[in-house]
């Protein structure tokens, strides 16, 4: 049989079964005999199809629809009478997002490139011509003026108070992450223009910050918090990406049906950028501005993104 025949013959068994997986909800409760009857069955045979792509389309799209779907109804069968919300967090966290994460990097690293490759730009254009910085982005001459200024404006977080400063800094990373994530809507347009104008925003200062012998300052400031800021923001737009993608090339699955698998993707790996982003804030507000020496920062920078990155790429491996 050919992947289109497999595919259209069993559609619409799966999309029965998504169904029935929503309908159910938090508890079997809301289910009929019937429809209880139909969700094992169902189950069953799904898993029995993802055998099946795994085997003989193991590089396409489906296999991770199906693998979606027959997690999501393996839950629903199985799930642990009277569990509460510590099971389902610890599954989430040791399982669902360093999964997710390592089955979607190709989208993390194309939103990695759309805020570097701007980045790398503004850094050069404005080191060889600070006058520039205003025309790449209006607004972004004031800050080049406190660089040449030599003023460390990040030191107001000290003087405002650091508990402040750090409920703010998350409110703001947690707003930039979520409108490159729901940027996705967009077709993936206003995700890119997030990423590439904070990239050309940070090429900028950094490109300024080079050539008026800044650069140690800022770079103390930056390194503690930045690895898993950044990391999270590359995280959350390669999410949004995904919907933009879902949205322009489906494959051999549904518009709807493709849309459904990117969304229930990209939700795990935004909310799995919240506590991630708290830490970034606690970071920004405790550690960057501090007096601490520069190289406790680099060392903050280090642990975290080792700690990070071995969870991601390690954590979950069956």
């Amino acid at each position: 049989m050919r992947h289109d025949e497999f595919i259209a013959q069993r559609r619409p068994n799966w999309e029965r079964l998504d169904r029935l997986i929503e309908q159910a909800g938090a508890g079997l409760a809301g289910l009929s005999a019937s429809e209880l009857r139909e969700l094992g069955r169902l189950y069953r045979q799904a898993a029995a199809d993802l055998a099946t792509a795994r085997r003989d389309l193991p590089e396409h799209a489906i296999v991770s629809f199906l693998n979606g779907l027959v997690a999501r109804g393996h839950s629903a069968v199985y799930r642990e009478s009277g569990a509460g919300g510590t099971t389902r967090i610890r599954a989430f966290f040791s399982t669902e997002l360093p999964q997710t994460f390592r089955a979607t990097w190709q989208a993390t690293l194309i939103a990695c490139l759309m805020f570097f490759v701007p980045a790398l730009i503004g850094f050069g254009l404005t080191m060889n011509d600070p006058a520039l910085a205003g025309v790449l982005m209006p607004g972004a001459e004031l800050v080049v003026g406190e660089v040449q200024a030599g003023n460390e404006w990040w030191l107001r977080i000290n003087e405002e108070g650091r508990s402040i400063a750090s409920a703010e800094i998350m409110t703001n990373n947690i707003g930039v992450a979520f409108r490159a994530f729901a940027g996705g809507v967009t077709l993936g347009i206003y995700t890119g223009y997030i990423l590439i104008m904070n990239g050309l925003f940070l090429g900028i200062i950094a490109g300024a910050a080079q050539r008026f012998a800044f650069a140690g300052n800022l770079w103390g400031f930056i390194a503690a918090h930045g690895v898993v800021e950044l990391s999270v923001i590359f995280i959350a737009g390669g999410a949004g990406l995904q919907l933009g993608w879902a949205i322009l090339r489906p494959g051999l699955l549904t518009r709807r049906a493709a849309l459904v698998v990117a969304a229930r993707r990209a939700l795990i790996l935004i909310l799995g950028c919240i506590p991630l982003l708290i830490i970034a804030g606690l970071i920004e507000a405790f550690i960057s501005p501090s007096a601490l020496p520069l190289a406790v920062k680099y060392v903050v920078a280090l642990g975290s993104g080792v700690a990070l990155y071995t969870y991601l790429l390690g954590v979950g491996r069956t």
